[in-house]
Formats: C-alpha cells, structure tokens, sequence
C-alpha cells in the first residue's frame, strides 16, 4: 500500500477501556495515527462485499469517522485490531434525508451507529462481537446518550432489546436493493 498523505501523527492516541487477561482490549481512539490506519481500511473492506463500496473507509475519508466529535471504538486482539464501531451523534448527519424522520434530531441524545464490524474469521467466536458493542452502548449511556440508532437490514433490529422501535423502512438504502430499517434503541 502507498504511504499515507494524511497530516497525522505516528501512533494513535488511545484510552483503552476495558481489557481481559486473554489479550483481547477494547479502545476508544482519541486521535487516530499512521499505525492503525491501514489495518482499519482492511476491515472495512469486509463491509464492501455486503453493503458496497460506500461504507468504505479510505485514507480520503478517515478523518470523517476517527476525530474528537465521533466515538471510534477498536476492538485489539493479540495487538492487531480485528473490528471497530464508530458512534456519531446523530446532529453529525443533520443534512442528510433520513435524518428528518428522527424525532430526536437537535436534541443531542442520540447516538448514531455508523459502522459496525468484526474481521470475519473473528465472528461468531469468543465474544468479540458482543463485547465491543456492550462496551460501546454502555459508554454511551455513561456520556449522556439516551438513545442508540442506525441502518440495519430489515428484520435485524428485532433481534435487539425490546426497547427497539422501527423509525422507517428505506426500500432501496443507498442503491443495495434490499430494504433497510432504521431504528432507534432506548439506552
């Protein structure tokens, strides 16, 4: 891979936030460096097969999703990172046409799930997964956050709590022709 043009440090800035004694750690990034760039571009090009290449994270829009106004979480195993989610407060996408249909819009408590995965050979396997969305949601809940939301395929969200609601259905979400929800969850 070509070198990196981005104005960034060496290494990431990170707290981590929870840790087992089976080299397994959960991390939020304050300030994302050259070190664990490429390694999240590679994960994200496991959500590409699936939704397409516009969850992509490139070297062009990693500032977007790794900065001080949105909740990166890492999931480190052995060192490498093998998944991350990122947390956005929903007023980030106040601009965009399904953010309308949100209720909570401008009043700031509401947590967005922008991304969500796990390297496949890690799935389904240990707690990863399960792990590193707990962590999330309860530092959420921790910061103020009264709801979680975001875009899933249609009938994924009744796997969550009972305290989901379907906001709306988007037959078509960003031209994967598949129906998608979006939901909001009380925290």
């Amino acid at each position: 891979m070509k070198q990196l043009s981005l104005n960034i440090m060496d290494d990431s800035i990170v707290e981590t936030v929870a840790s087992s004694s089976f080299n397994y750690k959960i991390e939020i990034i304050k300030k994302i460096g050259k070190s664990d760039v490429n390694q999240i571009i590679d994960i994200s090009k496991d959500l590409s097969d699936k939704y397409g290449n516009h969850l992509l994270i490139s070297e062009q829009n990693i500032l977007k999703y790794f900065n001080e106004e949105t909740l990166p979480f890492i999931a480190r195993f052995k060192g490498k990172i093998i998944g991350y989610i990122i947390g956005v407060p929903l007023e980030y996408f106040h601009q965009e046409s399904w953010c309308r249909y949100d209720v909570n819009l401008n009043k700031n408590n509401t947590i967005y799930t922008y991304a969500f995965i796990i390297k496949k050979q890690f799935r389904k396997k240990g707690g990863f997964a399960k792990t590193l969305k707990m962590i999330y949601l309860n530092w959420a809940k921790k910061r103020g956050y009264k709801y979680v939301s975001g875009h899933v395929m249609q009938g994924l969200s009744k796997k969550f709590s009972k305290n989901t609601e379907i906001i709306k259905i988007f037959p078509n979400w960003y031209g994967l022709n598949s129906p998608y929800e979006y939901y909001r969850r009380l925290l």
